[in-house]
């Protein structure tokens, strides 16, 4: 919807002057030269710099006061008489609605003019224009209060009450310390921690298998491998064929994937790669938006890896992935889903049994911001038994502490919580045997 610039103008100053809590609504995102209206431009501006140092609304005498010069006092002037003839009454979230389409556009466009005159002068730094871009675009003019504590009472008891509905992770051990699974409404983003070959990328397919189970559809992002061999990994796990045989197995491939979506009514996986490092958290935000629009709104959206997302803000490698923690967090709460990714540990987690959070690697501001980070690790014989460990890191959904171990097959890549008691018992047995065999 197109918005008539002049007429809305008027609208807006307007609402300045008369409403306190649309002003400062508007006032970190509406600079005064976005502005088509000269006369308007200098008014508001008069109006903004009150409210910044007084934080309310001047009056009339106290704009007039401000008033240095006869070229200003007729400016207001004539911006109150465009106010005069606009109708007075609005519906709220219209004008919000409106306001903030209004200020984006002016945003961008005056964005764009900077483009135009660093360009000219060979000043162009492109990373701070994206910067400003993604800013322009991300303006928000929420209204929404929030909860009045002891007036809404009843809801906060409704609430409680309110069974809320999770997404299994397909293991139990995660779902207990999670309370019942991923939350399906999002607002939550959960990180796999290790270090490097650990077999991030394997959890990662296994939980985008077993959430299509549930026939639920899941949007996997590969920053990491092809599409293809994403896929290849995926097919091993399902059809539970090796993978490096998957190739003569064509026919009973495709006969038990046809089998798997027929029995799983609902599911779908979209499997979609983008190179390491070239695509922002905005971009991403618009990559999804298009799938959600034209082939389906995904139940749950699995990243592979955050770390390789591409920061726009930030000089430092830990202000960029705490920032682009904090970006991606917000799309789970914009696409209303959860996002399960994936995490490097730094050198001081490398080779450690339950590993702390303070060993996530790039940014500690990625633990601090995530909502659930768990561990991924190996002791030096676990590999040789196919088993491998989840240790509980960070959790505000329940226990924040607590390991377990899992089964893993690494010529299906499929993860399992098999008991694997007698496997660490015949270990042991072995360790001490070669201990008395040494001995003698």
């Amino acid at each position: 919807m197109k918005i008539d610039d002049q007429l809305f103008e008027h609208v807006l100053l307007f609402n300045v002057m008369t409403d306190e809590q649309y002003l400062a609504s508007v006032i970190d995102h509406l600079k005064p030269e976005h502005l088509k209206d000269l006369d308007i431009r200098r008014t508001y501006k008069i109006i903004t710099e009150f409210y910044s140092e007084h934080t309310q609304l001047p009056t009339s005498t106290e704009i007039k006061t401000r008033c240095t010069d006869d070229e200003l006092k007729e400016s207001v002037r004539a911006a109150v008489s465009y106010i005069k003839s606009v109708d007075k009454t609005y519906n709220k979230d219209e004008l919000y609605k409106n306001t903030e389409q209004y200020i984006k556009e002016r945003a961008v466009y005056s964005t764009l003019m900077e483009v135009v005159d660093d360009g000219s002068n060979g000043t162009l730094d492109s990373s701070v224009l994206l910067s400003k871009f993604e800013t322009a675009c991300n303006i928000n003019l929420n209204i929404d209060i929030g909860v009045d504590y002891f007036t809404d009472i009843d809801r906060h008891v409704d609430d409680m009450h309110r069974e809320e509905s999770h997404i299994s992770s397909g293991w139990e051990w995660i779902d207990k310390k999670l309370n019942g699974g991923f939350i399906e409404g999002g607002r939550a983003l959960y990180v796999f921690a290790g270090e490097t070959n650990v077999g991030k990328s394997i959890f990662l397919g296994n939980i985008a298998t077993n959430i299509c189970k549930q026939g639920k559809k899941v949007l996997l992002i590969s920053l990491e491998m092809p599409e293809m061999l994403y896929s290849k990994r995926l097919s091993s796990n399902i059809a539970q064929v090796p993978i490096n045989e998957l190739h003569m197995n064509t026919d009973f491939l495709k006969e038990t994937l046809k089998s798997f979506k027929s029995s799983h009514d609902g599911s779908k996986l979209i499997v979609k790669e983008f190179p390491p490092s070239t695509i922002t958290p905005q971009q991403l935000a618009g990559f999804i938006n298009k799938v959600s629009q034209t082939v389906m709104k995904p139940d749950a959206i699995v990243l592979d890896y955050i770390n390789l997302l591409k920061g726009s803000i930030g000089t430092n490698s830990y202000d960029q992935i705490k920032k682009i923690t904090e970006q991606v967090r917000a799309l789970s709460y914009k696409f209303e889903c959860p996002i399960i990714t994936a995490t490097q540990l730094n050198r001081s987690g490398y080779n450690e049994v339950d590993p702390g959070l303070d060993t996530v690697g790039e940014s500690y501001g990625m633990g601090a911001t995530a909502d659930c980070v768990i561990s991924i690790f190996q002791r030096d014989e676990d590999a040789e038994l196919n088993i491998i460990n989840l240790g509980m890191m960070k959790n505000r959904f329940g226990p924040n502490f607590g390991t377990t171990s899992m089964r893993i097959d690494y010529s299906t890549l499929t993860i399992t919580e098999e008991d694997i008691s007698n496997s660490t018992e015949e270990l042991s047995d072995s360790f001490n045997m070669l201990n008395v065999l040494q001995d003698d």
